[in-house]
């Protein structure tokens, strides 16, 4: 892994030659293959509201810009609806890869413009660990807890309170504490728990 520290348009930035295979690794997905046809990026529904397209991301990890990446919003914004990998003609697995760039961002302590997703992906993660499921009402208390938007969309909630649609109390799986070893085998410690 050699580290590098370039200077574009007046800004320093640091050049991670070992990122591409780390990246590569972690998700068991080849990027190499991708020669930019940008096919990922025509058909993604989202690119409107991401800060880099699809492929632009693919480039950065080949170059080792590891800071930009794990700080933009598309990998927050990704959808992992697989357009992208269904247009590719080399079956670049994209979402994986998307997936595999947010736990390295998480693991990391990257923040991106996208905090209320990066939370979500953290409360949701751990109700699962908690229950084995998802519990509506613990995501959402937590999620507005964690985001400090507590009554933007109140009403609605109290709307579907009403009609039952929200349970109040939890229900776990058994064993649940199996799913520790799930966890663990993919990293995730107990200390994201917050």
């Amino acid at each position: 892994m050699k580290v590098i520290t370039i200077t574009s348009a007046g800004k320093k930035e640091t050049v991670d030659s070992g990122f591409a295979e780390r990246v590569q690794q972690k998700s068991g997905k080849e990027l190499r293959q991708c020669y930019h046809c940008l096919k990922c990026s025509a058909g993604c529904p989202l690119t409107f509201a991401m800060d880099w397209t699809p492929n632009q991301i693919i480039r950065m990890v080949q170059l080792g810009l590891e800071k930009r990446v794990l700080s933009s919003s598309t990998i927050w914004l990704c959808a992992s609806c697989e357009t992208c990998s269904t247009r590719c003609p080399n079956e670049v697995d994209l979402p994986a890869i998307m997936d595999t760039l947010k736990e390295m961002a998480i693991r990391n302590d990257m923040r991106s413009e996208q905090t209320v997703i990066q939370v979500f992906h953290r409360v949701f993660l751990n109700c699962l660990r908690e229950y084995g499921r998802l519990h509506e009402l613990s995501l959402l208390l937590s999620l507005k807890l964690l985001t400090l938007n507590l009554f933007e969309d109140m009403m609605l909630g109290v709307k579907m309170f009403a009609k039952g649609k929200i349970n109040p109390l939890p229900t776990r799986i058994e064993n649940v504490r199996q799913l520790d070893l799930i966890f663990k085998i993919f990293g995730e410690s107990k200390r994201s728990r917050t």
